[in-house]
């Protein structure tokens, strides 16, 4: 009883295995699998792969960033469950190629000649007739005539009678042979080129990703990877002189490093420009040391023209920054002092700040370029042209600005021009919250003035905004600077209103003393309204204090306001001026212009949200290469299945097997009766014209015949 029970349990198990190894290797499974690779292709196709973080949290919101990370969306073709699709369907049509291709090699090597009479007489393409000749005679006729138009040809006696059964095109089954192959050699040579070899070792070597700073060669062991890893793609980037043995796995969590077996020393890179600013040809020029055998070569490394050395592929990716040096002056944008200072920095590395105040900040170098194209007439946005319109009074400010003029550019032209070199930053405060900047060299000509451009920007999504500070006399911006520094001190803003008063009632000898003195404080309200608090400033705490007045008098009170401050703020300048020694600025369009300018700028540096201003003054560039390193064993394998890919596909559209058969026995007068049949794969058009043809050929007479 024991025994029969332990059968039936074998037999469910065997029928279980039976019923698993039918479906994987079943087409409709293979179809599933190829359809949730399109979909998954599709989405990592629409969705940008392998961007910052930072970047998925702006644009999906903290709930759907989550969400698409650990379905793994960011990194679709290393995901898990994309290598693990990729895998089953390697299984799947390995399977169905073991199951299916012995019976179509057999079928292809076989005759078929188990046919009958009758079972001929079944076909749809089928013909009878009569010979004269005896039936050897007419066999071996036959044979020859089908032969002539390309069948192999086996002659049978059976049962008194003879079969002639022909075949041609029966290679056609190796194109699904090779198509099904191709599919998985394929699929093989992309799990090699992916991230599976990396996960294998990091799951067997308990390797992990780094997610801290420093130099690369004092990452610990458990971080690096060995030179014997079969396949991976990383980068290096060298400095012009530098040298590197290590490159970079990005990872999601942090980065791996990959020893090489090669050093690469960078002795010089080329980059040539459009005259849009965008990079026409950049190339390294290096020298290659074999770490085996110490010997080194020369090598020219281009975009598209590799360099390919034991099984190593280097690859001209893009360029960078490496470490230029920087001399920058800084002006203080909060208080009322305008002492400047000097500072030294290199790109990729830090400084430390400490302002007026005694706060404390860090200064990273991020980036420098010698050169910018930009269009001047649309490029970058205005900070007061984002920031306000949207969170206050519109129709004030709009009225504000018919007095005042705005900074913003026009954005219907282009104006591409060169605006010399540039320097990117951030300041990061104490509790780690840093905003990005980049600022000009050199001050730019826009709308026929000349203004210094300083962008800012708070997450690397945005775009830059920037603050236009008017260049003075000097090409400097300290004019600006003096009268953002007289701004803030009360003692300046009390000097420029009694001038104010002074000038204004110059002519008004009878004017009464309070007349006067009301005059005198209005204008300084309207400097200590303009000049502001930590709060806001400017045409918004303007716009503020107008919302105070009943709706059908504010035009007229924004009149009157922008007129008393428009003058307040020339004698604030001229205050100023006194104060440091200079002459007082004559009066005419052009000072009229840059105070304008600087009343417009000081209004936007509320936006601006940093301690300091840094004007770049020297630099000293250093290039550095961006490499791409990989080791691809799959790729070979990929370009064999894609060939065997294309065989298989002619051989299944372009090669169309066909059988026939002839059953040739004798009649009763010694003559010969045929019967004649053909079969497809699939039944055409072609197919049908040429049984045709045969037909034609079989029932011909013979020479002899015919005469």
């Amino acid at each position: 009883m024991s025994g029969s029970t332990a059968g039936i349990r074998l037999n469910i198990h065997n029928r279980r295995v039976s019923d698993a190894v039918e479906l994987l290797s079943s087409m409709r499974f293979a179809i599933s699998l190829l359809t949730l690779i399109s979909i998954a292709s599709i989405i990592g196709t629409v969705l940008k792969q392998n961007e910052p973080m930072a970047n998925y949290v702006n644009q999906f919101g903290p709930f759907w960033f989550t969400l698409f990370d650990h379905l793994g969306l960011y990194t679709v073709y290393s995901a898990w469950w994309f290598l693990l699709i990729m895998s089953f369907l390697v299984v799947s049509t390995s399977l169905c190629i073991v199951r299916n291709a012995p019976k179509m090699l057999k079928d292809a090597r076989s005759w078929r000649e188990n046919v009958r009479e009758q079972s001929l007489r079944n076909f749809h393409h089928k013909m009878e007739w009569r010979m004269p000749q005896a039936p050897g005679a007419a066999s071996e006729q036959m044979a020859q005539r089908v032969a002539a138009q390309g069948y192999k040809v086996k002659q049978v006696d059976k049962d008194g009678a003879t079969l002639i059964t022909a075949k041609r095109g029966a290679a056609s089954k190796w194109g699904y042979i090779f198509a099904h192959s191709a599919i998985v050699i394929i699929c093989v040579g992309g799990l090699l080129d992916s991230e599976l070899p990396l996960r294998a070792q990091q799951w067997l070597h308990d390797k992990t990703p780094f997610g801290g700073s420093g130099l690369i060669a004092d990452v610990p062991a458990r971080h690096r990877i060995g030179v014997s890893n079969p396949s991976f793609r990383a980068n290096v980037l060298i400095p012009e002189g530098g040298a590197a043995n290590t490159a970079i796995i990005p990872q999601q969590d942090g980065v791996l490093i990959q020893e090489l077996p090669i050093t690469i020393r960078l002795e010089r890179f080329i980059i040539e420009f459009y005259s849009t600013g965008m990079p026409k040809l950049f190339a390294s020029e290096v020298v290659v040391t074999d770490h085996q055998t110490g010997h080194s070569f020369p090598a020219d490394i281009r975009v598209n023209h590799p360099l390919i050395y034991k099984g190593l592929a280097i690859y001209q990716s893009s360029f960078d920054d490496g470490g230029s040096k920087l001399k920058v002056t800084g002006f203080p944008m909060t208080g009322s002092s305008m002492r400047d200072f000097s500072m030294d920095g290199v790109v990729g590395g830090e400084s430390p700040l400490v302002n007026a105040s005694g706060e404390e900040y860090t200064i990273e170098w991020s980036g420098f370029r010698p050169f910018n194209v930009e269009n001047m007439a649309s490029a970058g946005q205005d900070l007061r042209a984002v920031d306000t319109g949207k969170r206050f009074n519109s129709r004030l400010l709009e009225q504000l600005d018919s007095h005042l003029g705005s900074a913003g550019k026009n954005t219907n032209t282009k104006d591409l021009k060169n605006v010399g070199p540039s320097v990117s930053y951030k300041i990061r405060d104490k509790t780690g919250q840093a905003r990005e900047f980049h600022n000009f060299m050199l001050p730019v000509t826009i709308d026929d003035t000349r203004v210094f451009l300083a962008g800012v920007r708070n997450t690397p999504a945005e775009t830059f905004r920037y603050l236009r500070i008017p260049a003075d006399e000097e090409d400097s911006v300290v004019e600006w600077m003096r009268l953002r520094a007289a701004l803030l001190n009360p003692q300046m803003r009390q000097a420029a209103a009694r001038r104010y008063a002074e000038t204004s009632m110059s002519e008004e000898r009878n004017a009464p003393g309070n007349l006067r003195a009301q005059l005198e404080g209005s204008a300084l309200r309207g400097l200590e309204i303009f000049a502001g608090n930590a709060r806001e400033s400017g045409y918004i705490a303007i716009s503020r204090f107008l919302e105070g007045i009943p709706v059908d008098e504010q035009e007229k009170a924004a009149t009157i306001f922008m007129k008393i401050l428009n003058g307040s703020l020339w004698e604030l300048w001229q205050v100023a001026r006194v104060d440091a020694g200079l002459d007082p600025a004559p009066a005419g369009e052009k000072e009229a212009r840059f105070l304008q300018l600087a009343a417009n700028a000081y209004a936007d540096s509320f936006f601006y949200g940093a301690p300091v201003f840094l004007q770049l003054e020297e630099f000293e560039e250093i290039k550095a290469s961006v490499l791409q390193v990989t080791r691809s064993p799959g790729k070979n394998i990929v370009y064999l299945g894609c060939l065997l890919l294309v065989l298989g596909i002619f051989a299944m559209l372009y090669i169309r097997e066909r059988r026939l058969w002839i059953w040739i026995k004798p009649d009763p007068e010694g003559n010969s009766q045929a019967i004649m049949a053909m079969s497809a794969q699939r039944r055409t058009f072609d197919f049908d014209q040429e049984f045709e043809s045969i037909k034609k050929i079989l029932v011909q007479p013979t020479a002899k015949q015919g005469s």
